[in-house]
């Protein structure tokens, strides 16, 4: 296969099936990463900054086509205790070190264990984590009012009823396109993605943690930078597994979880937090 082909073939081949999920992506994106960063106490920025040095990092070496990775609630969760204690910079510089464990994950080939995971676990894992989505979207419904309701109403109508009419574009898309068309447009004073934290228009810059390079420093950012990259790659290879399943395709785990690294590696050192598919 020669350059072109492989071009045609792994970037070209479906051109827009993958504009228009990369723009279901993107919208939905923003809202997820101001949201992880809030529940790691983070500014949303973090978030943001991370969502996308990974997501375009691992689109080029990652080893599961059609999978996004980001900021995840699952690693955000395990960020907490880690800011609140030691600050920011010690986060950059656990997210800088997850990405070297990943890494090693992937160089020693660890990562073909998960084929052993029963499918049952897989099961429990998808519907855990659309609980975990779903519960987290819980506090933003106190003291909105039927007004918001019925905006969510309107949207879940949208996604599940205009497949049954067209599948011309991703209902996802349209729903997000016609509910904020109605807000602007119909002057609805309701809650915006805009306001769960302040977003600024400042591109991430490449940095390095401003914390002592010491014994005492690797002892504090170790353990959360272990546990981070245990589950960031158990949350990625079950994701691609689950993508696997649904294309009928077979995907490189080992290179994927050196692509996890080294995604992680650059947003850590472009002011972002852990992340994973």
């Amino acid at each position: 296969m020669n350059v072109g082909q492989y071009l045609q073939q792994q970037w070209f081949g479906n051109l827009r099936g993958d504009v228009l999920s990369g723009i279901v992506v993107a919208l939905a994106l923003i809202p997820e990463a101001i949201a992880f960063s809030i529940i790691a106490g983070v500014d949303p920025m973090v978030g943001l900054y991370a969502s996308f040095c990974i997501a375009v990092v691992i689109a080029f070496i990652g080893g599961r086509p059609g999978m996004i990775s980001g900021a995840t609630g699952a690693m955000a969760l395990l960020m907490v205790t880690l800011v609140a204690d030691h600050g920011l910079e010690y986060l950059f510089a656990a997210t800088i070190l997850t990405g070297i464990i990943q890494i090693l994950f992937g160089v020693f080939k660890l990562a073909r264990v998960m084929k052993f995971v029963p499918r049952s676990v897989m099961v429990g894992f998808v519907n855990a984590l659309a609980i975990l989505i779903f519960t987290s979207q819980l506090q933003h419904f106190e003291g909105q009012g039927w007004l918001m309701y019925g905006l969510v109403a309107l949207t879940l109508a949208i996604i599940y009823l205009l497949p049954r009419v067209t599948n011309a574009v991703p209902s996802t898309l349209v729903a997000i396109i016609v509910v904020t068309a109605v807000v602007i447009f119909a002057d609805i004073g309701t809650r915006t993605v805009g306001d769960l934290g302040s977003i600024t228009q400042q591109l991430p810059v490449f940095l390095i943690p401003s914390i002592p390079f010491n014994l005492e420093t690797l002892m504090i950012i170790f353990p959360y930078s272990l546990a981070l990259a245990i589950v960031g790659l158990l949350e990625s290879l079950l994701t691609a597994n689950i993508v696997d399943d649904m294309t009928d395709t077979e995907s490189d785990k080992n290179r994927e979880s050196r692509g996890q690294g080294i995604a992680n590696i650059v947003t850590g050192f472009f002011g972002g937090m852990a992340g994973c598919a």
